[in-house]
């Protein structure tokens, strides 16, 4: 199966949909405040007047890192006064939706930049599993969700498009693809971290049973694909291309690299914490019973999040048929939406922060 034609993951759906809808990666965010402003102060910063670098590796449309990006500033400016430069670099694939991250750095009243004229936000074009900045340049970096995803699709998943439902020899490719890609990441990262800054990582959990929280959402949609190719809206071939690159790991997976002597790259590990993330839209629908609106919240999220990255293995999509992405997410939507209010059910989930520290 190793040799089948397999997809590259794409970056979340654009025009702003991931800044509206994808609220649950946020509040894992947000669970990790806490250990992310004790890495800014921790963090070494020269007395100098050299620009302090930060480093949003992931940012997506860059709604989910207003508050982070604050929460440093803030700390920040208390260590070093008014006048410091600080450079934000928000960095994500060519194809993510600048355009919306750019405007919510204009517009919204949670940027960060809006009233201090020593902050200057731009943005990078390029994978983080390539080198992104300049070694030795970082102060800061945060990663929020994103390195949940592979570098790329190591093999096709008979029967569903999730590795949690893969076993034997693809389920081995898809840990090899993960162990060497977290290898990668932190390799890369280390390289372009100062002596004495801090990494700042937050992922998606798995509980001790592998359950991650999500799997009621990823089988109704999986049903709902295999509906699609029943009424001719796919083919078969088409559905079985559709893989997602993301792969959650395990707290062993994560500390698998740094050994008996604590030390990788020369990254310790400062922190490890694991929180658990309630899903506010059901606590939205168990006090108002709105079955309507809590399968939209979640059709929503998933068409934001990861509809992007099954619909590149449709014919139409890969011949830039400007209709086809639309119609497609359109048609996977409804049918979620139809079958979650059926079947509704929570996602709560669990979610690891960690935080390295760069030797000297």
């Amino acid at each position: 199966m190793a040799n089948q034609e397999t997809p590259s993951h794409g970056v979340m759906e654009g025009k702003g949909a991931y800044n509206k809808y994808a609220k649950l990666p946020a509040g894992g965010a947000a669970l990790a405040l806490p250990l992310w402003e004790k890495a800014v102060r921790r963090a070494e910063v020269n007395a100098d007047d050299q620009p302090v670098v930060i480093a949003d590796y992931g940012s997506s449309q860059g709604k989910n890192s207003m508050v982070p990006m604050q929460v440093a500033i803030r700390n920040l400016r208390q260590r070093l006064g008014p006048n410091r430069p600080i450079s934000v670099f928000h960095i994500d694939q060519p194809s993510n939706d600048f355009n919306s991250l750019f405007t919510v750095l204009d517009t919204e009243p949670d940027s960060y930049g809006v009233s201090d004229p020593s902050v200057f936000p731009s943005a990078i074009g390029r994978s983080f599993y390539e080198n992104v900045l300049p070694p030795g340049s970082v102060h800061l970096g945060w990663c929020s969700y994103a390195a949940v995803w592979l570098s790329r699709v190591p093999t096709l998943i008979p029967g569903h498009f999730i590795s949690a439902h893969s076993t034997g020899a693809v389920r081995a490719e898809f840990e090899r693809q993960a162990a060497q890609d977290w290898e990668a990441f932190l390799s890369l990262r280390a390289r372009e971290l100062r002596p004495g800054g801090r990494l700042v990582v937050v992922l998606p959990a798995l509980a001790d049973d592998g359950s991650s929280g999500f799997e009621n959402v990823m089988d109704q949609a999986n049903a709902v694909l295999a509906e699609m190719v029943v009424d001719g809206a796919i083919t078969a071939e088409e559905r079985a291309r559709m893989v997602l690159g993301a792969h959650p790991r395990r707290k062993r997976d994560l500390l698998a690299p740094f050994g008996g002597d604590k030390h990788f790259q020369r990254l310790t590990v400062e922190d490890f914490e694991m929180s658990e993330l309630t899903d506010d839209a059901w606590n939205d629908y168990e006090r108002d019973g709105n079955k309507e609106a809590l399968a939209t919240k979640h059709a929503l999220f998933f068409r934001s999040v990861f509809m992007p990255s099954l619909a590149p293995s449709l014919d139409r999509v890969r011949a830039g048929e400007a209709e086809a992405l639309r119609a497609f997410g359109d048609r996977l939507e409804k049918g979620l939406k139809r079958r979650l209010v059926s079947q509704p059910a929570p996602m709560h989930s669990l979610v690891q922060t960690i935080v390295f520290a760069k030797q000297a």
